[in-house]
């Protein structure tokens, strides 16, 4: 199947590194299905995709909901015929400490980010499975691995993506599945989410530096999408807090406590009037588009990435400077 006949969905579509995926997939005239609950924020990218040479199809939907997740992925079957590509990327969070947390924030966060990960995946399993044919991508986090200060709920939903795509995966494996599982971990991201994720800081919450577009996140899932990758780590900083965890988690406790605080805040007062998207859409009359207010600040690409997507190439060049200059020894 070309590229230009692909079917994908993309959750969580209508704003941020969902809309900016969508666009990424539109540009070579894939057929993008939209899931999302802003009715504004739909149509919106809606237009986009259509702009980028795509055709969209909008699908209003709580991905918290398994049976409305499901009833979407029937309908994208029977508009566009089979999915090749699901990309579970729905995610709401809280900005608060643990100690003002409620147990009804702990769970919407996790029926969102983690269990509409899951509803997604099943959906998308539904009908890849019999075809032997797909690519799920989840988008994930570096704090997959390491959980900081004042997004308890959001951390701990992303750890549990991360069990469940391990346990999918040798599940496939196990079974000889040509369907596939993949895992994008981001780094913080210039997204309108900073301001509509529901907060209990005293200050407006930004990304902890360095930020990035949307569109680099974009680049990396359509890349995982397109290759099979088993996982990928987007950022420099991010692959350092990766590893350096598994080795010196102490350290990344005392370091995190130090500066992650005041480091996710800026010297804004929070507007305590403005909408929260926990339990209902912040993009439902509005649209907010794809990027949040640090243009200025964010970074439009990551040498990292570029790095990793040509990975090969680069160890392919490297041997033959290696066996060269090995030959060139022997002669001398």
């Amino acid at each position: 199947m070309s590229r230009k006949q692909q079917v994908v969905v993309v959750t969580g579509a209508s704003a941020g590194v969902g809309r900016a995926t969508a666009i990424e997939f539109a540009k070579r005239g894939a057929k993008v299905a939209l899931l999302a609950r802003g009715e504004a924020g739909l149509k919106g990218v809606a237009s986009d995709v259509l702009a980028a040479g795509g055709i969209p199809l909008t699908i209003q939907v709580d991905v918290a909901d398994a049976a409305a997740v499901q009833h979407a992925a029937r309908q994208v079957e029977e508009t566009f015929g089979p999915i090749d590509v699901w990309v579970n990327n729905a995610m709401t969070s809280v900005f608060s400490p643990v100690k003002e947390m409620t147990a009804d924030d702990f769970k919407r966060v996790t029926d969102v980010t983690y269990l509409g990960v899951v509803n997604g995946t099943l959906a998308a399993l539904q009908w890849m499975l019999p075809r032997n044919h797909g690519r799920i991508v989840q988008v994930g986090s570096a704090l997959a691995y390491r959980g900081i200060p004042l997004q308890a709920a959001y951390c701990g939903a992303k750890h549990a993506i991360q069990g469940f795509n391990d346990s999918l995966r040798a599940e496939l494996l196990h079974d000889g599945s040509q369907v596939t599982v993949g895992m994008v971990q981001l780094p913080a991201l210039n997204t309108p989410q900073f301001r509509w994720v529901k907060s209990r800081l005293p200050n407006e919450a930004q990304p902890v530096p360095p930020i990035y577009q949307p569109e680099v996140a974009a680049r990396a899932i359509v890349f995982a999408a397109d290759t099979g990758r088993r996982e990928m780590t987007v950022g420099g900083i991010n692959f350092l807090l990766v590893w350096g965890n598994k080795f010196f988690p102490g350290f990344g406790d005392w370091y995190l406590a130090r500066t992650a605080v005041q480091g996710q805040q800026l010297d804004e007062p929070l507007n305590e009037s403005r909408p929260n998207n926990l339990h209902a859409p912040a993009d439902d009359l509005h649209d907010h588009g794809t990027h949040g207010v640090f243009d200025q600040r964010a970074r439009p690409y990551s040498r990292q990435l570029w790095l990793s997507e040509n990975r090969r190439t680069i160890a392919l060049g490297l041997l033959g400077v290696l066996g060269g200059a090995l030959v060139m020894r022997r002669k001398a």
